[in-house]
C-alpha cells in the first residue's frame, strides 16, 4: 500500500509507482494531510465526492482545503482554501470544472477547479447543511439541513423552492431519483414522500414498515435505475422497498455484531443496465460490508476495526470507492481488486453421457484440448458436422435447457424468443444482454498486462490515417487495437480492423476492458476463417456469401456478373464495416441484437439479406463507382425487413451451402487469460514480418545512405552557401565602408550644421535664459510690489478702519461738544438773561438811587435855594452842573464796564469753545498756554473797572462790587467746567495717538 502526504504541496503526483492494490484490502493509495509547522498536526478529511466520469474527485479537510484528485492522470491540486470545515460536497454539475461546497457557515458555495474562481454563493439555511443532490441534468440541486431542504436552480443559482416543515418532525434526508425527474423527501418519523421536481406535486407515499421491523431510517439509497431504495438505521436489519410497486419486499438481516447502520450505497455496475444488485453498507464498527441484495451473500469488506471508515464515496463507473478514515486519511480502493476472488471461475464440472449410440460420436470426437489460450475445438469433417446437428435435435430436453443456460440467470432460448418478439432488446438492458449472451470473462489483469505495453508501433500514426474530431474517442481507438495488436501479431497488420473496431469502440468507450473482449468475441466467433487468405479478403467468406446469394437471387448475382462486380465489391465492405457505414445506430444495435443472439452464419446471411433487400436500386446501377458509393454510404432501407429476410434466409438455405456447416458454434472467452489467436497463415504473417523488417531495414539503410548524401549535399549546399555568403559579405562590406565614408561625410556636415544650430540654439537658449531671468526679476519685483501692495492695502485697511474708528469717537465727540455747546449757549442764555436781569435791577436800583439821589439833591437844592437865595443862584447853579456832569459821567464808566465785562465773558466763551473744536479736530497737537493770558485778558476790564469805579460814590461803588464778584464766581466756575472738558478730552485724544505706536511695537 502506497501513502502520500500532501503536506503544504499545492499540486503534485498521487502515488510514485504504479500502484498494486493487494486483494486482501485492494488499497490504491492512502492520502494524509500533515502540516509542516514547528507543531504538525494532521488535517483531517471531512468529505469527498466523484464527479460523473468517476476518474476525479474533491475531497475537504476540517481547515476548508479543497484537493481535486484525477486518478487517471495521477495528479492532484489545491483548488480552494475556505477557511472554514465543509459538511458536504457535489462535484457532478453540468459544468464538469465547477463544484458545490457547503460550509459551516450553513452557506453553499460554487467554484470552478481550472480558475479557481468563486462562480457563486449561495445563503438560506439557517443551519448545517449536511447533504446536497444534484439532479441527473446538472440543472437543479437540493441541499438538505435538519431543518429545511432548499431546491436552487444551478444556472442562475437561485432558489427555486423551499421545504418548510415542523420543527418537531425533522428531514434526514431529500434527494433526487437518479435518471428521473423525482424528488424523495425521507423524514425523521420514516414518512417517505414522492414529489414531481417541475410541480413540486406529490406522486405518492411509501406505506408504513410493519411493525415487527420498525426501525427509525436514517441512512438511504438508491439503485441507478431508481426501482429499489434501501433504508438502514439503528439496526442490523435493512429494508429493501420497490418504488415501482410502492411496498416494501425484502428485509435483510446484517451480522449480529452490526447493530446501526451509517451509510448505505449501491455498488455500480458497466452491465446491470442500472439495476445494481451490490450494496455497501458502513456499520457502527467502521467497517463497510458490500452484500448482494438478491443472494444476501457478503462479497467483501473494507475497513477494520483498528482502521474504521467514517465515510464513503463509490465512483459512478464503479472502479474506484474512495472512503475517508476515522483518523482523518484518505483511502482509495480498487474494486476490480476487492472483486477478483469473486470474479474467478469455477472449477471445471466434467459430466459423462453414456448410452450413446456409437454409430454416431465416439468418445474421441468429445474431446478437447486444454491450453494456456483459449479452447481449442476438435477438428470435425463435414460429415461430423452433420452428425453433431443430427445429434443436437437427439439430445434431451435437459441438455437442450443446459446448453441454453446463460450467466445472470439468463435463458438464450427465451432471449431469442423475446427478441423475436420486439425486434430487439430493450435499450436499458441490452449492454447486460450482450454481456450475458458474449459471457464475457472480464479478465482485468489479462487486459491491464495489454494495455500497459502501450501504444503498438502500427497504429501511433492512427489520427493521421482516421482523423477523429473527439480526442477521447481517438485515445480509446488507439488503445483498443493496441490491445488486440498485442494479443495477436495478426490484427497489426490488418486494414480493416481499425473499422471494424470503431463501432464498438464508439458504443462502449466508457468501459475498455467490455470494449475490448466484445470485439475479441467478434473475431473468434464471427470472423472465422477470415485470415486464411490473409493479407487478401477471406475469399472463403465471400465465396459462401456468393453462394447463397446464387440460390437465392440468381438475377441479382447475374447482374453483379454482368457488370463485373465481384464479392469483394458487394459483400466484403459490408463486412470489414459490420455495417456502421451504411446501418444509423439504432439500426446498427437491432441488427447486432439479432447477430449476437444466433449462429456466427447470421452475419454472412445478413450481407446476402442486405443485397436481396437492395435489389431495385442494385438492379438499376450499371457503373461501379455506383456500386461503391451504394455500400458505403447510408441507403433507404428498413433493418427490420433485412432482419426477417435473414432469419429466413437461415431457414430456406440447403445445408450445403450453409455458412453454419463451414463455421464453428460460438465460443467464449476463456476466464483469467485470453486464448491464443492463430488462425491465419503463420507463414505469410512471418513473411511478411520478414518482408516488413527487410523492408524496414533497406528503408532504414537508404535512408541512412539517403540522409548521407543529404548531409553531403547540405554540407556542399552549406559550403557553397557559407562562399556565397563570404562573398556577398565581403561586397556588402565594401558597399558598406563606401557607404559609412559617405555617410561619413554627410555626418560632418550635418555635424557642422548641428554645431551652427547648436550654438544658434545656445544662444536663443542663453537670450531665453536672459529673458526668463529678467521675467523672474519682474515677476520677483511684482511679487514684491504686490506684497507691498498687499502690506499697504492692510495697512490702508488698518488705518481706514482706524479713521472709521476715529471719525466715529469724533463723531460722537462732536455731537457731545454740540450738545455741550447747546448747553453752554443755553446756560449762556441763561446767563445773559441773568445779567440782563441783574444789570436791570442794578439799572433799577441806579435809578432809584439816582432819582433818591436827584430828589434829595432837589431837596438839598431846594433847601439851599432857599437857604442862599438870590447871591448864591449862579454859582449854585453852576455847581449842580457840574455834580450833575459828575453823576452822568460816573452812570456811563458804570454801563462802560458792564459792557466790557460782558464782551470778555463772551470772547472768553467764544475762545473756549474754538479751542475745543481744533483740540477735536487735531488731538495730537501741543496745548498751548492760554488760559492765564486769557485769564491776564479777562482780568483786564475788572481792572479798569476797578480802576473807574474808585471814582464812583461808596454805595454804587458797592453795588457794583457785589455784581463784580458774583460775575467773577459764575464765570470762574464756567471756566473749571471748560478745562476739565479740555483735560478730559486731552487725555482721550492722548489715548488714540498712543494705540498706533504700541500696534506697531
Amino acid at each position: 500500500m502506497q501513502s502520500t502526504d500532501l503536506g503544504n504541496k499545492d499540486s503534485g503526483k498521487i502515488w510514485h509507482r504504479k500502484p498494486s492494490p493487494a486483494t486482501r484490502d485492494g488499497i490504491i493509495v492512502n492520502i494524509i494531510h500533515n502540516t509542516s509547522d514547528y507543531h504538525p498536526k494532521v488535517l483531517r478529511f471531512l468529505n469527498v465526492a466523484f464527479d460523473g466520469t468517476g476518474d476525479c474527485l474533491i475531497a475537504g479537510d476540517h481547515q476548508g482545503n479543497i484537493y481535486v484528485f484525477d486518478l487517471h492522470g495521477n495528479r492532484f491540486n489545491l483548488v480552494q482554501r475556505t477557511a472554514q470545515a465543509c459538511t458536504a460536497l457535489a462535484f457532478n454539475l453540468r459544468r464538469k470544472s465547477e463544484f458545490l461546497v457547503a460550509l459551516a457557515d450553513y452557506s453553499i458555495k460554487c467554484f470552478d477547479t481550472v480558475t479557481k474562481e468563486l462562480v457563486s454563493w449561495m445563503r438560506g439555511h439557517e443551519s448545517s447543511v449536511f447533504s446536497i443532490s444534484v439532479h441527473a441534468s446538472g440543472k437543479y440541486a437540493i441541499t438538505t439541513s435538519s431543518d429545511t431542504a432548499q431546491l436552487w436552480d444551478l444556472d442562475t443559482f437561485q432558489r427555486k423552492r423551499k421545504l418548510n416543515i415542523r420543527q418537531s418532525v425533522g428531514i434526514q434526508k431529500v434527494f433526487f431519483l437518479p435518471l428521473s425527474n423525482t424528488i424523495l423527501s425521507c423524514f425523521k418519523d420514516n414518512s417517505i414522500f414522492a414529489w414531481e421536481c417541475d410541480t413540486l406535486f406529490c406522486k405518492y407515499q411509501l406505506p408504513a414498515p410493519p411493525e415487527s421491523s420498525s426501525i427509525l431510517y436514517k441512512v438511504f439509497a438508491v439503485t441507478r435505475d431508481g426501482r429499489i431504495l434501501a433504508a438502514g438505521g439503528k439496526s442490523n436489519h435493512l429494508h429493501l422497498w420497490c418504488l415501482e410497486a410502492r411496498q416494501l419486499f425484502r428485509i435483510i438481516q446484517m451480522p449480529t455484531k452490526v447493530r446501526a447502520i451509517r451509510h448505505l450505497e449501491f455498488l455500480p455496475d458497466s452491465f446491470d443496465a442500472g439495476s445494481n444488485q451490490v450494496l455497501g453498507v458502513l456499520s457502527q464498527d467502521g467497517i463497510m460490508r458490500f452484500i448482494n441484495i438478491q443472494t444476501c451473500k457478503l462479497l467483501f469488506e473494507i475497513g477494520s476495526l483498528d482502521e474504521g471508515i467514517s465515510s464513503s464515496a463509490i465512483s459512478p463507473h464503479g472502479r474506484y470507492i474512495a472512503s475517508i478514515m476515522e483518523n482523518g486519511s484518505l483511502n482509495i480502493y480498487s474494486v476490480q481488486a476487492l472483486t477478483q476472488e469473486i470474479n474467478k471461475p469455477p472449477p471445471p464440472l466434467v459430466k459423462v453421457i453414456e448410452d450413446l449410440p456409437k454409430n454416431k460420436l465416439s468418445s474421441s470426437d468429445l474431446k478437447m484440448k486444454v491450453t494456456s489460450g483459449r479452447v481449442q475445438q476438435p477438428a470435425k469433417s463435414r460429415e461430423s458436422k452433420m452428425q453433431t446437428r443430427i445429434l443436437k435435435q437427439d439430445l434431451t430436453g435437459d441438455f437442450e435447457s443446459k446448453k441454453n443456460e446463460l450467466p445472470d440467470g439468463l435463458n438464450k432460448k427465451r432471449l431469442q424468443i423475446l427478441l423475436k418478439g420486439y425486434g430487439e432488446y430493450p435499450t436499458k438492458y441490452r449492454m447486460f444482454i450482450w454481456r450475458s449472451l458474449l459471457q464475457l470473462p472480464e479478465n482485468h489483469t489479462a487486459f491491464s498486462t495489454l494495455i500497459d505495453k502501450g501504444t503498438h508501433v502500427a497504429f501511433l500514426n492512427l489520427q493521421k490515417k482516421y482523423p477523429i474530431k473527439s480526442r477521447k474517442l481517438l485515445r480509446v481507438l488507439q488503445r483498443t487495437l493496441s490491445a488486440l495488436a498485442h494479443w495477436s501479431v495478426i490484427f497489426s497488420d490488418t486494414p480493416y480492423l481499425p473499422l471494424l473496431a470503431f463501432p464498438f469502440v464508439k458504443l462502449f468507450q466508457n468501459n475498455q476492458l467490455i470494449c475490448f473482449e466484445v470485439i475479441a468475441t467478434l473475431i473468434i466467433n464471427w470472423c472465422q476463417h477470415w485470415f486464411e487468405y490473409f493479407p487478401n479478403p477471406p475469399i472463403n467468406i465471400l465465396s459462401m456469401i456468393e453462394n447463397v446469394l446464387a440460390f437465392h437471387d440468381k438475377e441479382l448475382l447475374q447482374h453483379f456478373i454482368d457488370h463485373d462486380i465481384t464479392s469483394q465489391l458487394y459483400a466484403w465492405p459490408l463486412l470489414e464495416t459490420v455495417f456502421s457505414e451504411v446501418l444509423t445506430r439504432e439500426e446498427w444495435l437491432k441488427l447486432f441484437d439479432n447477430i449476437f443472439s444466433n449462429h456466427p452464419s447470421f452475419l454472412l446471411m445478413t450481407v446476402v439479406a442486405y443485397n436481396i433487400c437492395s435489389r431495385t436500386p442494385l438492379l438499376s446501377c450499371n457503373l461501379k463507382d455506383d456500386f461503391e458509393f451504394f455500400f458505403h454510404h447510408r441507403n433507404n432501407l428498413d433493418i427490420n425487413v433485412v432482419i426477417r429476410q435473414v432469419y429466413h434466409l437461415m431457414e430456406t438455405t440447403p445445408t450445403d451451402i450453409h455458412p453454419d456447416s463451414m463455421l464453428n458454434v460460438f465460443v467464449a472467452l476463456t476466464k483469467g487469460q485470453y486464448p491464443v489467436f492463430n488462425q491465419y497463415p503463420k507463414f505469410i504473417v512471418d513473411y511478411q514480418t520478414q518482408e516488413r523488417e527487410r523492408i524496414r531495414n533497406d528503408e532504414l539503410d537508404y535512408l541512412r545512405e539517403r540522409q548521407t548524401v543529404e548531409d553531403m549535399q547540405a554540407k556542399v549546399d552549406q559550403q557553397r552557401v557559407e562562399d556565397e555568403a563570404w562573398y556577398q559579405k565581403q561586397e556588402l562590406l565594401r558597399k558598406a565602408e563606401e557607404t559609412r565614408r559617405e555617410m561619413l561625410l554627410q555626418e560632418e556636415e550635418k555635424m557642422i550644421q548641428q554645431r551652427q544650430r547648436l550654438a544658434a540654439v545656445k544662444r536663443e537658449l542663453k537670450v531665453k535664459e536672459m529673458h526668463l531671468q529678467d521675467a523672474a526679476r519682474r515677476r520677483f519685483l511684482k511679487l514684491q510690489q504686490d506684497q507691498q501692495e498687499m502690506e499697504l492695502r492692510r495697512l490702508d485697511d488698518e488705518i481706514g478702519r482706524k479713521v472709521y474708528m476715529r471719525d466715529r469717537e469724533i463723531a460722537a465727540t462732536a455731537r457731545d461738544l454740540e450738545m455741550r455747546q447747546l448747553e453752554l449757549e443755553s446756560q449762556k442764555r441763561l446767563y445773559e438773561k441773568n445779567l440782563t436781569e441783574n444789570q436791570e435791577a442794578v439799572a433799577k436800583e441806579m435809578r432809584a438811587d439816582a432819582d433818591a439821589y436827584r430828589r434829595k439833591v432837589d431837596l438839598e437844592e431846594h433847601m439851599f435855594h432857599k437857604l442862599i437865595e438870590a447871591g448864591e443862584t449862579q454859582s449854585q447853579k453852576t455847581q449842580k452842573w457840574k455834580e450833575a456832569e459828575g453823576k452822568e459821567f460816573r452812570l456811563r464808566s458804570a454801563k462802560k464796564a458792564s459792557a466790557l465785562s460782558d464782551a470778555s465773558r463772551k470772547w472768553f466763551l467764544k475762545q473756549e469753545i474754538n479751542a475745543a473744536v481744533e483740540h477735536a479736530e487735531n488731538p495730537c497737537h501741543k496745548e498751548e498756554p492760554r488760559f492765564q493770558n486769557e485769564q491776564d485778558s479777562s482780568c483786564l476790564p475788572r481792572t479798569s473797572q476797578l480802576n473807574d469805579s474808585s471814582e464812583m460814590d461808596p454805595s454804587t461803588q458797592i453795588s457794583l462790587n457785589r455784581r463784580a464778584v458774583e460775575w467773577d464766581t459764575t464765570g470762574q466756575n464756567l471756566i473749571k467746567k471748560v478745562r476739565n472738558l479740555r483735560q478730559r478730552l486731552t487725555a482721550r485724544a492722548r489715548h488714540r495717538c498712543q494705540t498706533p505706536h504700541l500696534l506697531a511695537a
